[in-house]
């Protein structure tokens, strides 16, 4: 009877829950109305979609509320997500309706409508609220069919610049017969070309020195005939079909010296220059203006020129050598000016690190360049604190709560040997506080996790046999990393590991490349009495624990773009390793060595709206040792497995706590449950929407749901439903619901999420499903309830809590 009591107030309460959230969805209060005067209660546009594409409509759909005159915007604020103020509505003035019509078609025609039409009206309600006279404007909006650019032609009265641009003709962004006479296209186009001619040489070659001109003139007019009435039937043809499908010629062309209307094309302009000089300032100093820096060299005590005087360094310090400066510069005396060349050893130089501003000053004599590169040193050495943290609940049998907090020591010199070699050096040092933990020992300490670790970059490829200098790379560097850690899980082991490797950085475009081709990694393990008793209830720790040396190399890969239909960017990460392919034909080393291969992918993608954002990751990964040594095992060493659960990943579930597919261990045994495999496949859809904003801070909240679990490769008899099998993945996904809270400081994120199991692999009865009949926060882990020997608990959570900092994704 109490069951149906709690379900029928259940009920009642979501039922008054919904029907008060329509009262205050419906309800719109008005604040500081003007007394019998009319006043702007509501604008609406009403868009003829009728001769316009979907995407077409959809977008001017959105863009045409942006000009509504200030005076005709409706000042609605919504409050408590549900409610709708409009505070000191504006009075009405009619003439406003116009000016908003006039911005409106000016918006059509950069978009390549230039045939709208507006219909406009006005009515005003004075009977829904006494002494209030609400206004509704409408302004009714025919687009009619967009101009289109039925051909693309050059006129340049120069043969290179002509020749250019008719053999670059099919890189045009402009489709002939498809491509409106938009703004934007035409712009594209001169854009084009103006990069290209800058990269010939021109170098004081702008858009302002070309025109694009369009005419609506049909070709067949220009034919002479004798025949008047011939000539007036092929002018209202002309005229008909104008009418029914507009189009225009465009012609880019030289901007005449007579044209006024914009800057004025000089002779100048159209010459192609070489590089005479290069100077640079390596030690300008932040406040300094490089124009006057010019006209006082006598300030620089240590003046350098190298390359027979084609290059001089001015220091006051000498406080680099100009090696980093001269691996940078991508041009020499003589060369044609290249605006790609030019600015590639801006972004370089300022990619390095060494110094924080690369500005530069210009100067042209005849037909030659003099190029000024002013460098301002960032901070030599400095040291930075990180503290990070997270929040666990909701382990799989025990209550436990796991909070972890480390914090992180880095050190930076910018300049090692006055060279711009960047030294990073971090110690680290973190804890996982069992709260409220019933563990063997009770210790409120669960993990101590030490580390240090010191890396090298070198702002140049570094080779043993050969150089390498390709000019379509960007941010180069040779890195050197090593690293200790040391990690004690109380009761359960002492892992401790030393990681060395060699490797090169670049960066082409928005791709980011990292390759180490020789990665060293040693490892040692001491299993404790925990793990030990672990290991005798749950027999697939044997494989997960297995420590060893791993000699490898990695190749990563990530890339962002924009999107290409909605606001937002999107992000491509690739990853692969392999160990021991090389190293492992070595006989001394063949059965002291790990040899698997290893990769894995993600892809984020983010769609930005105006108050609100989706996002999407989707991970795979997996990995397979290839390996015939017992004492390796045939799975991964545990350090390259993967996991699930924990902040950033299956958030229903604590770290390490979902998997290993459908496998259900006798985790009744132990407290230790950590899952460790050689696959993984995850999916998480997250929707972000403002709640509160401040001067300080803005409290965000979220909506999301994670989809994935963890499997064996290899299939293993003594662990039934842990081997990845197609046919079974319906029964292995794990699917969680949840919401959370993001506190918002600018400079960082807290975040707190509550995820709901809604379908658990390990839960035995429904199917893995969560059943809402007969719904229970908490789930017995056995049909038979045995409790766990050590903390005597008999169930799990069906949610977990995380806190975590920064977004998941």
């Amino acid at each position: 009877m109490r069951n149906i009591f709690y379900k029928s107030n259940t009920c009642a309460t979501a039922i008054g829950m919904m029907i008060l959230f329509c009262c205050f969805s419906a309800c719109t209060t008005i604040k500081n109305a003007p007394a019998d005067k009319p006043f702007v209660y509501e604008s609406k546009i009403e868009l003829n979609k009728d001769n316009i594409s979907k995407d077409d409509a959809k977008l001017l759909s959105t863009n045409l509320g942006n000009y509504w005159v200030d005076s005709l915007r409706v000042p609605l604020v919504t409050k408590y997500l549900v409610k709708n103020v409009i505070i000191s509505p504006p009075v009405l003035d009619t003439a406003n309706i116009l000016k908003t019509e006039k911005y409106m078609n000016s918006y059509l025609n950069s978009v390549g409508y230039y045939r709208s039409t507006f219909t406009d009206s006005v009515s005003i309600d004075s009977t829904s609220k006494p002494a209030q006279k609400r206004a509704t404007v409408i302004v009714q909006v025919e687009p009619n069919k967009p101009t289109i650019i039925d051909s693309l032609g050059y006129n340049l009265s120069d043969t290179t610049l002509q020749k250019v641009a008719l053999a670059t003709k099919h890189r045009a962004k402009i489709i002939p017969g498809k491509t409106k006479f938009a703004q934007d296209a035409v712009a594209a186009e001169l854009d084009r070309l103006v990069a290209l001619y800058r990269n010939m040489g021109y170098y004081q070659l702008t858009r302002n020195n070309l025109i694009a001109q369009a005419d609506t003139i049909d070709a067949n007019l220009l034919r002479p005939t004798l025949d008047p009435f011939e000539q007036a039937v092929k002018m209202a043809q002309v005229a008909a079909k104008q009418k029914e499908n507009p189009t225009v010629s465009l012609t880019v062309m030289k901007r005449t010296g007579e044209d006024t209307l914009l800057v004025s094309s000089k002779l100048s302009d159209f010459v192609r220059y070489k590089i005479r000089k290069v100077n640079f300032y390596p030690e300008t100093r932040p406040n300094e203006i490089p124009d006057t820096i010019l006209q006082h060299p006598d300030n620089f005590t240590n003046i350098h020129s190298i390359r027979h005087g084609d290059i001089t360094i001015y220091n006051r310090e000498n406080k680099f050598v100009p090696r980093p400066m001269l691996e940078h510069l991508y041009f020499k005396k003589g060369d044609l000016y290249k605006d790609s060349t030019f600015f590639k050893t801006i972004n370089n130089l300022t990619s390095i690190g060494a110094w924080q501003q690369v500005d530069y000053r210009n100067f042209t004599n005849g037909d030659s360049i003099d190029v000024n590169y002013f460098l301002v040193p960032a901070i030599k050495q400095n040291i930075t604190t990180e503290l990070e943290g997270s929040w666990n609940t909701g382990d799989f049998i025990s209550s436990s709560n796991m909070f972890g907090i480390a914090l992180n020591l880095s050190y930076r010199n910018r300049n090692v040997w006055r060279r711009a070699i960047q030294s990073v050096t971090n110690v680290l040092g973190g804890v996982e506080l069992g709260l409220g933990n019933n563990s063997i020992s009770n210790n409120l300490i669960q993990t101590l996790q030490l580390g240090a670790s010191q890396s090298y970059s070198f702002p140049r490829f570094i080779t043993p046999f050969f150089r390498i200098r390709d000019k379509n790379l960007d941010a180069v560097s040779t890195v050197l990393n090593v690293s200790a850690n040391y990690t004690d899980r109380r009761d359960y082991y002492k892992l401790r590991s030393l990681v060395g490797n060699w490797g090169y950085q670049w960066r082409n475009g928005r791709s980011n490349w990292q390759y180490r081709p020789l990665n060293i990694e040693v490892y040692s393990l001491d299993t404790l009495s925990g793990l030990d008793t672990a290991i005798k209830y749950n027999p697939y720790l044997t494989k997960a624990f297995n420590a060893g040396t791993v000699i490898s190399q990695q190749l990563n890969f990530n890339v962002s773009f924009d999107n290409t239909r909605f606001q937002g960017n999107s992000y491509l990460r690739f990853a692969v390793e392999e160990a021991g392919g090389l190293f492992g034909l070595i006989k001394p080393l063949s059965d002291q060595i790990y040899r698997y291969i290893r990769v894995e992918g993600e892809y984020i993608k983010h769609l930005d709206f105006p108050k609100t954002e989706f996002a999407f990751r989707a991970f795979a990964g997996a990995g397979y040792n290839y390996g015939n040594f017992t004492k390796f095992g045939n799975t991964l060493p545990f350090f390259k497995q993967f996991v699930a659960g924990g902040p950033n990943s299956m958030r229903a579930w604590g770290l390490r706590q979902l998997g290993i597919g459908s496998y259900v261990p006798n985790d009744s045994a132990s407290t230790f449950t950590d899952r460790y495999a050689d696959m993984q496949l995850e999916v998480n859809l997250e929707y972000r929407y403002p709640l509160i904003s401040t001067e300080s801070v803005k409290i965000n909240g979220a909506l999301f749901s994670d989809i994935g679990n963890i499997w064996d490769i290899r299939k293993d008899p003594n662990l039934p439903g842990a081997q990845f099998d197609i046919s079974r993945l319906g029964k292995d996904i794990a699917i969680a619901l949840g919401t959370g809270i993001r506190l918002d400081f600018n400079y960082f994120v807290i975040r707190l999420d509550f995820g709901l199991k809604l379908k658990d692999p390990a839960r035995l009865e429904n199917n893995g499903w969560l059943s809402i009949k007969n719904f229970r926060w908490r789930d017995y882990a056995y049909s038979n309830h045995q409790a766990n020997p050590i903390t005597g608990t008999k169930y799990r959570n069906n949610y977990g809590i995380q806190l975590g900092i920064g977004l998941p994704f």
